[in-house]
Formats: C-alpha cells, structure tokens, sequence
C-alpha cells in the first residue's frame, strides 16, 4: 500500500523538493519564530515586536461598523476607494511642503503589501536591492522571494547616532541594481535620516534609473515635531520614487492590515492590475476606517507619539545606567531603542537565555542586517509602569 493509500503524509524531502530552490534558500528564523512558543504567557513582558499596547481608537471601529451595516462589503477600486485615496492627499499634502494628488495613491493591504507591490514591480529574479542598514528585515525577506539579491550597505555608528555615507552608497551600485530601499525614522535604530542625505541618495538613483523605495511608516513618531521631513517634498512626481506607509504604528492599527504606497501617477494603472492579480483590493470597510483614522485621529497620534517618547526615557535611564550597554545619542524617533551589549557574540541566544531567565522578549540584532549580531532591539510603546519592570529585570542580565 502507498503512503497516500495509508493516509500518510510523504517524507519532507520529497515535499520540499517541489519548493523553489531560492526560496528553500531563505532562513526560516525571524521575530515570529523566536516568539512563537511564548504567545500568551502570562509571565512574559513582550518588547520583541513593533507593536504597542494601545488600541486603535473606538471611532476607527464604529467607521468600519457603520461601512458594513451600509452595505461597503463587495469588490471596489484595484488603487483604493476614492474616499481614502483623497483623504490621504489632503493628509500628506497638509503634512508636507509638496502637494500629493489621489492619482498618486494606491491603498494596500499593510505596508508589507505595499513593498511586495514595489519590488514585484521593479524587479526581475537576479537583480539586486540594495538596503541601508540596520533595517527592519522583510523587505530584504521579500527581495529574496523574488529570487533577487539583497546588497547591505551599513550606516555608521558613532557620537552623531547612525549616519549614511552615500559614496559608500554608490560604490555598491552596478548594472544589475534595480532599488534602494531605506527608512527614516529608522526601524530599529529610530534614526533620521538628514534630507540633504536623502536627497542625494535620490539624485544617486536618479542618475542611474534606479528606484528609491522610503520606508516612512514612522515618519509621524517623532519626539517633538509633528513629523520628520520627508523625500516627497523635494522629488518630482514623475521621479522613480515609491514612499510606502501603513496605518500600523501611528493609528495603532497592526491587526488591522491597511496601508498605501505615494507613487508615480504614470504606474498607477499597473499597480492596479497587480492588485487585480494578487489581492484583488483592500476589504472596502476596512478603507472606511482608514478614512475615519485619518480625518479623526490627529489628537490620538499626537498621543501615541508623547506614549512612545515617554517609554524611550524610561528605557534609555534605565540601559544607561547598565554596564554592558553601549546606547550612543538617544533615538529621537519611533519606538525601539536599538542598544550594543559587550560580550555578546550571538544575539539570537542571548535573547533566548534572556527571556528565559528574566521573561523579557527582546528582538536580536542579527535580524536587522550584517554587523549587527551585538545589538538588541526593545519596542517602547508599552505602559511605564510595565517598561520598568522589564528595565528591571533586565539588570541583572545587562547591568
């Protein structure tokens, strides 16, 4: 008898050799692994995902609520409905010194969608991306599934925080480069990049056709401004620029999936029929929300930011104080404090031995790109009153 004909499943090696090499490839380790065998735990602090402890506010809900009872359940506009397409223009056209029109908008599902839409567009299997690191690790991930190369190219640490030597930048270019990816706020570093950088590393792509893909889903949590500058203030429209965002981190919309890329109007046709392919749109109530988050949610941002800016102090007295840690300028933006902890060769074990003996979840280091195995990352967005049990138990591993 078969193994079918018995009700067995067939041996792993022969189910894995219909798995595309490049994708058997990619390492199963990331954040979700690490934290899988720990999800609700009581006993366990979890600082290892960029995810806060806040809900979105109630008036998100009831907008997605009042959508559906209005019958806003069916299929609808590939690029978003016109709604939310034109409530994020007048956002970012109020937020920005450059006017953003609905025809350069595309709503997606989360901001991961948005980079999946950017690359499958940009790239063909054995073309590079090149990502400026430390730097949050699934758009490298999804330049991996398209069969593509990933190219690091790492900031520099020291007294001024992390900063970008776009001559090193360039030197990594080659024919094959089809799009540079960085985000500023930083995701883990919190780092922002100086908009004289970021312009030229868009005069750079520029130059040789190249698509600058900016990560600006933190662009709202900055620590005393309403947002960091952004590369769409000085970019013109037709310019091979995809700036991606999500209603994530701002609106504390995690669970919720929603995000947009601005783009060129020229590939707003071609993004649309993607979505046709892939997706086939975003669920039309969900957008309804969107809607709500975006004209509604100023006061809750502002509150989200002061949230993080309040668990970053809390944190960073704290790692100050601690022996082994190695904390540079304070980050002046997002929701991690990204830290170099001496003697730590491997930062995957030592987050296991971490959460093992002090029951805090922390990310390693290596997940945000080569050179960074000494590092941990720790989301501040949580109460103040649970970041400092966290700090406290911490000590005694780091103090």
């Amino acid at each position: 008898m078969s193994r079918a004909a018995a009700g067995l499943a067939p041996p792993a090696s022969l189910a894995l050799s219909g798995v595309q090499d490049h994708i058997l490839r990619i390492p199963l380790d990331n954040i979700s692994t690490l934290a899988k065998n720990a999800f609700g735990d009581p006993s366990i602090i979890p600082l290892w995902f960029g995810e806060g402890d806040r809900a979105a506010p109630a008036f998100i809900g009831e907008a997605m609520k009042r959508a559906i009872d209005d019958g806003h359940v069916f299929y609808t506009h590939q690029n978003g409905i016109p709604e939310l397409r034109t409530a994020l223009a007048d956002y970012l056209t109020g937020l920005n010194r450059a006017p953003v029109t609905p025809d350069r908008i595309t709503v997606t599902f989360s901001g991961m969608n948005a980079i999946m839409l950017t690359l499958q567009m940009a790239m063909r299997p054995g073309d590079n991306m090149i990502a400026i690191d430390p730097v949050w690790p699934n758009a490298a991930g999804m330049a991996k599934l398209l069969d593509a190369e990933v190219r690091s190219v790492r900031m520099d640490h020291g007294p001024d925080g992390w900063t970008l030597d776009v001559d090193k930048l360039v030197d990594a270019m080659d024919e094959r480069t089809r799009v540079v990816f960085f985000a500023s706020p930083g995701n883990p570093t919190g780092a922002m990049l100086p908009i004289e950088t970021q312009v030229a590393v868009l005069q750079a792509c520029r130059a040789r056709g190249i698509w600058l893909m900016a990560d600006e889903v933190y662009n709202r949590l900055v620590f005393g401004r309403r947002n960091a500058e952004s590369i769409l203030d000085h970019a013109d429209p037709e310019d091979r620029l995809m700036v991606v965002n999500s209603f994530s981190k701002s609106w504390a919309m995690t669970g919720w999936r929603l995000g947009w890329i601005v783009h060129p109007p020229s590939v707003g046709q071609h993004l649309a029929m993607m979505t046709q392919y892939t997706t086939s749109g975003v669920t039309t109530f969900l957008q309804h929300a969107g809607v709500a988050a975006v004209r509604q949610g100023e006061p809750f941002v502002a509150s989200i930011r002061d949230y993080c800016e309040q668990g970053m102090g809390i944190v960073c007295d704290a790692l100050e104080r601690f022996g082994r840690v190695r904390l540079g300028p304070r980050p002046k933006a997002g929701m991690y404090a990204f830290f170099e902890v001496d003697g730590l060769p491997d930062s995957r074990a030592a987050c296991l031995e971490i959460l093992d003996k002090t029951r805090v979840g922390l990310a390693p280091g290596f997940f945000f790109g080569p050179g960074s195995d000494s590092f941990l990352r720790l989301c501040v967005a949580r109460d103040p009153k649970v970041l400092t049990e966290a700090v406290g138990r911490l000590e005694g591993f780091l103090g």
